[in-house]
């Protein structure tokens, strides 16, 4: 415990999507004095509101939030680029005596941060990744991800053959270093943490978790979904940009395009969605020193809320007020 008492603090809040993550992370930014730092692939993105489930600026209730609406649809962005932004936020954050709460769904990119995994490897030569992208068009991306299949096949099976992006990533990997991206992630996954963190995962029961998708997507659809796709088509938004092959885009470019009805279209962001959601489960349960806050065992929000209180002080995150806890070691450098 005095070891991590030197470490600087860091909270995390995730879970598989629709769970009620962005609720309670405001409550417990409100209670502890913190800052938000969006841990979401699409809520970067401006224009993308409705498909993105992005918090609404009255319901921030004054908190902070950070690498929400940083770019626009067409521009490039990955976990190398989030993690450069995240760290940045977080030490602006520590600089206001705040504490960073690393809040969304996108297991990777958190990853990333916790334990600062080193993305700078051939980072410049992008040959391979071109390439690889160029197969992806051309043949599929059932054929690319039969290629990660042959070379690594503890990775294909842990990245959705539609995650384009991670596929291309892990091939360009493995044939700049000659190592299986998934031996590697595992390597990186055992070092230890720089920060003081305590890492919450929200869960529900899966029927649970499946109904809140439901008409989480009813209530995309009825805010105006299909609307917000067609302005980004016209802004001149294609489905092969990264932004566009985010869940409820791709689904609802496809009936813009004529390649089904909007019945067909509903079904795939609901079915792809749960999906999604149990992807997400298997990524954190693999992670380790995880909190897990299963949803029922709590009589309430409020008491899952004083449990990450409490394992918040037990680890010297916050003092018994709620405020950050005074840190006697110079400043980490990250």
């Amino acid at each position: 415990m005095k070891e991590e008492a030197k470490k600087r603090p860091l909270i995390i809040l995730t879970g598989p999507t629709a769970v009620g993550k962005t609720a309670l992370s405001i409550k417990l930014a409100e209670e502890t004095g913190g800052e938000i730092i969006s841990a979401d692939s699409m809520q970067v993105y401006r224009h993308m509101n409705i498909g993105s489930a992005k918090i609404r600026p009255e319901e921030t209730k004054g908190v902070p939030h950070h690498l929400i609406d940083v770019l626009d649809p067409w521009e490039e962005f990955n976990v190398t680029v989030f993690q450069r932004m995240a760290k940045q936020a977080i030490r602006e954050i520590w600089g206001r005596d705040h504490i960073p709460i690393l809040a969304g769904g996108t297991g990777f990119y958190i990853q990333a941060v916790l334990y600062d995994i080193d993305f700078t490897e051939n980072a410049e030569d992008t040959s391979i990744r071109k390439a690889l992208e160029r197969t992806a068009q051309e043949k599929g991306a059932a054929y690319l991800h039969q290629m990660l299949k042959e070379v690594d096949e503890k990775a294909a099976a842990q990245i959705h053959a539609n995650n384009i992006k991670r596929v291309v990533r892990a091939l360009e990997y493995y044939m700049q270093t000659g190592q299986k991206i998934s031996e590697h992630n595992e390597q990186e996954r055992r070092r230890e943490s720089a920060y003081n963190a305590c890492y919450f995962v929200l869960n529900d029961k899966r029927e649970s978790v499946y109904a809140r998708i439901d008409r989480r997507v009813d209530q995309m659809l009825s805010e105006g979904l299909v609307r917000e796709v067609k302005a980004l088509k016209e802004m001149g938004c294609t489905r092969d940009m990264v932004s566009m092959q985010g869940l409820g885009y791709k689904e609802i470019l496809g009936y813009l395009d004529g390649e089904y009805d909007l019945e067909r279209a509903i079904y795939l962001i609901k079915r792809d969605t749960r999906h999604f959601a149990k992807r997400q489960l298997t990524w954190f349960r693999r992670e380790r020193d995880v909190i897990w806050l299963d949803r029922q065992e709590f009589a309430s929000e409020g008491e899952i809320l004083a449990c990450m209180l409490q394992k918040c002080r037990e680890k010297k995150i916050i003092g018994p007020t709620g405020a950050m806890e005074p840190i006697e070691e110079e400043r980490n450098s990250l």
